[in-house]
């Protein structure tokens, strides 16, 4: 009966943990696709933020390209290791775009907008199924750190 318990909270949790994660990686790709779109259509705000940061417009495809891809990334089956550096390249991206408006003394929406983001990142990371990541993570100790 006690094994039959553990197993129902362990289902339960599981499930959960892939709600969380589907959620939240589903707010991440509509946030980042909605940017890409920005930068690759050029729409006055994303080109005014740029302005203002001081960076050259030609990013704005760069980085609104790599953002679709990013996307494309995390949401298709298989690929660990895209995904792993998917993840790398949108938490570089909102780490970059947080310390830049920081930096100019721009808004606090700005700061808040990309620190939310930025979260989104992490979660999505922190929360994923096994089967979409590269392995166990290990300490400088070898021993193997086990995901919550």
């Amino acid at each position: 009966m006690e094994q039959t318990v553990s197993m129902n909270v362990s289902l339960r949790s599981a499930k959960g943990k892939a709600i969380a994660y589907w959620t939240v990686t589903a707010a991440l790709v509509f946030v980042m696709f909605a940017g890409a779109m920005g930068e690759l259509t050029q729409q006055f705000g994303t080109v005014e933020t740029h302005t203002v940061l001081g960076y050259p417009l030609f990013l704005l495809n760069i980085i609104g390209t790599w953002k679709i891809l990013g996307v494309i990334a995390i949401v298709v089956p298989r690929f660990p290791r895209l995904k792993e550096w998917a993840y790398a390249g949108m938490f570089f991206n909102m780490t970059g775009a947080f310390v830049s408006h920081a930096m100019v003394g721009d808004s606090k929406f700005h700061l808040i907008y990309t620190g939310s983001v930025l979260l989104l990142v992490v979660a999505s990371w922190a929360l994923r199924p096994q089967s979409r990541t590269l392995g166990t993570l290990t300490d400088s100790f070898g021993s193997v750190l086990k995901r919550a």
